[in-house]
Protein backbone atom coordinates (compact mmCIF):
# COMPACT_ATOMS: atom_id res chain seq x y z
CA UNK A 1 0.00 0.00 0.00
CA UNK A 2 0.80 3.43 -0.93
CA UNK A 3 0.50 6.29 1.11
CA UNK A 4 -0.61 9.11 -1.37
CA UNK A 5 0.25 12.92 -0.64
CA UNK A 6 2.77 11.99 2.16
CA UNK A 7 5.85 13.50 1.58
CA UNK A 8 9.06 14.52 4.31
CA UNK A 9 10.22 17.29 3.50
CA UNK A 10 13.63 18.40 5.01
CA UNK A 11 12.73 20.56 7.03
CA UNK A 12 10.27 18.31 8.87
CA UNK A 13 13.39 15.69 9.26
CA UNK A 14 15.36 18.96 11.12
CA UNK A 15 12.31 19.45 13.57
CA UNK A 16 12.09 15.79 14.46
CA UNK A 17 15.83 15.47 15.23
CA UNK A 18 15.44 18.52 17.04
CA UNK A 19 13.06 17.53 19.09
CA UNK A 20 14.38 14.64 20.01
CA UNK A 21 18.21 15.86 20.27
CA UNK A 22 17.01 18.95 22.71
CA UNK A 23 16.40 17.10 26.33
CA UNK A 24 19.59 15.21 25.68
CA UNK A 25 21.96 18.97 24.99
CA UNK A 26 19.60 20.53 27.96
CA UNK A 27 21.14 17.58 30.19
CA UNK A 28 24.77 17.82 29.20
CA UNK A 29 24.81 21.47 29.37
CA UNK A 30 23.48 20.83 33.40
CA UNK A 31 26.12 17.87 33.73
CA UNK A 32 29.05 19.90 32.11
CA UNK A 33 28.56 23.20 32.26
CA UNK A 34 30.00 24.18 35.76
CA UNK A 35 33.01 21.99 34.95
CA UNK A 36 33.91 23.90 32.41
CA UNK A 37 33.00 27.19 34.25
CA UNK A 38 35.54 25.91 36.74
CA UNK A 39 38.06 25.40 33.85
CA UNK A 40 37.64 28.78 31.99
CA UNK A 41 37.65 30.73 35.69
CA UNK A 42 41.12 28.66 37.14
CA UNK A 43 42.38 29.41 33.81
CA UNK A 44 41.42 32.81 33.97
CA UNK A 45 42.50 33.41 37.61
CA UNK A 46 45.96 31.61 36.87
CA UNK A 47 46.66 34.88 33.73
CA UNK A 48 46.78 37.31 37.03
CA UNK A 49 49.73 37.25 39.20
CA UNK A 50 49.24 36.32 43.02
CA UNK A 51 49.99 38.80 45.39
CA UNK A 52 52.70 37.59 47.91
CA UNK A 53 51.45 35.95 51.19
CA UNK A 54 53.31 35.90 53.85
CA UNK A 55 54.65 32.33 55.53
CA UNK A 56 53.47 32.99 59.20
CA UNK A 57 52.05 35.79 61.79
CA UNK A 58 53.60 39.21 61.47
CA UNK A 59 56.62 39.51 63.35
CA UNK A 60 55.38 41.92 66.32
CA UNK A 61 52.48 39.33 67.11
CA UNK A 62 55.45 36.52 67.17
CA UNK A 63 57.96 39.27 69.52
CA UNK A 64 54.81 39.41 71.91
CA UNK A 65 53.97 35.85 72.32
CA UNK A 66 57.87 35.19 73.03
CA UNK A 67 57.83 38.20 75.65
CA UNK A 68 54.30 36.41 77.20
CA UNK A 69 55.71 32.84 77.28
CA UNK A 70 59.38 34.03 78.46
CA UNK A 71 57.57 35.98 81.22
CA UNK A 72 54.89 33.13 82.00
CA UNK A 73 58.37 30.62 81.81
CA UNK A 74 59.84 32.28 84.30
CA UNK A 75 56.78 32.61 86.48
CA UNK A 76 56.87 28.64 86.39
CA UNK A 77 60.40 28.17 87.40
CA UNK A 78 60.10 30.77 90.08
CA UNK A 79 57.28 28.65 91.96
CA UNK A 80 57.38 26.32 95.21
CA UNK A 81 55.14 23.65 93.23
CA UNK A 82 57.90 22.68 90.45
CA UNK A 83 56.89 19.06 90.52
CA UNK A 84 52.93 20.05 89.78
CA UNK A 85 53.76 22.24 87.31
CA UNK A 86 56.59 20.47 85.49
CA UNK A 87 54.60 18.80 82.28
CA UNK A 88 53.04 22.96 82.17
CA UNK A 89 56.86 23.77 82.28
CA UNK A 90 57.71 21.53 79.03
CA UNK A 91 54.95 22.48 77.03
CA UNK A 92 55.67 26.34 77.65
CA UNK A 93 59.04 25.33 76.34
CA UNK A 94 57.75 23.55 73.58
CA UNK A 95 55.76 26.99 72.83
CA UNK A 96 58.95 29.16 73.54
CA UNK A 97 60.37 26.80 70.51
CA UNK A 98 57.66 27.09 68.02
CA UNK A 99 57.53 31.05 67.97
CA UNK A 100 61.26 31.09 68.08
CA UNK A 101 61.74 29.12 65.24
CA UNK A 102 59.15 31.16 63.04
CA UNK A 103 60.35 34.23 64.06
CA UNK A 104 63.69 33.22 63.09
CA UNK A 105 62.56 31.97 59.59
CA UNK A 106 60.81 35.68 59.72
CA UNK A 107 63.94 37.96 60.48
CA UNK A 108 66.21 35.54 58.55
CA UNK A 109 68.18 34.16 61.32
CA UNK A 110 69.75 30.78 60.39
CA UNK A 111 68.07 27.75 62.93
CA UNK A 112 68.03 24.58 63.10
CA UNK A 113 63.85 23.18 62.01
CA UNK A 114 62.42 20.55 64.35
CA UNK A 115 61.20 17.36 63.13
CA UNK A 116 57.87 17.11 63.54
CA UNK A 117 56.92 16.12 66.96
CA UNK A 118 60.47 17.15 68.28
CA UNK A 119 61.15 20.13 70.23
CA UNK A 120 64.95 22.31 70.41
CA UNK A 121 66.71 20.99 73.46
CA UNK A 122 67.32 23.90 76.10
CA UNK A 123 70.93 24.92 74.64
CA UNK A 124 70.24 25.00 71.27
CA UNK A 125 66.62 27.14 72.39
CA UNK A 126 69.01 29.35 74.23
CA UNK A 127 71.33 29.98 71.47
CA UNK A 128 68.37 30.75 69.15
CA UNK A 129 66.93 33.51 71.52
CA UNK A 130 69.92 34.93 71.80
CA UNK A 131 70.41 34.87 68.00
CA UNK A 132 66.92 36.44 67.88
CA UNK A 133 67.89 39.09 70.54
CA UNK A 134 70.79 39.85 68.51
CA UNK A 135 68.92 40.95 65.13
CA UNK A 136 66.94 42.95 66.74
CA UNK A 137 63.84 40.80 68.84
CA UNK A 138 62.92 42.77 71.90
CA UNK A 139 62.74 40.16 74.37
CA UNK A 140 62.45 40.76 78.48
CA UNK A 141 65.92 40.53 80.33
CA UNK A 142 65.72 37.36 81.84
CA UNK A 143 66.23 35.41 78.18
CA UNK A 144 69.91 35.93 78.97
CA UNK A 145 70.00 32.79 80.54
CA UNK A 146 65.93 32.53 80.94
CA UNK A 147 65.81 33.26 83.96
CA UNK A 148 67.73 34.56 86.76
CA UNK A 149 68.93 31.57 88.71
CA UNK A 150 70.28 30.17 84.89
CA UNK A 151 68.26 27.76 84.15
CA UNK A 152 65.80 27.44 81.01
Amino acid sequence: MRAEGVTVSLLDVGKLALITVTPTLIGAAVVYTPRWWAAVSRAWAGRIPEEPQPLGPPIEQLAADLRRLLRLHEELTRSAHIAMLAHRLWAVEAAIGARAVEAARALGVPHRTPEQFEMLTRAELRQLLHELAQAGLVLPAPVAPFTKSGRL
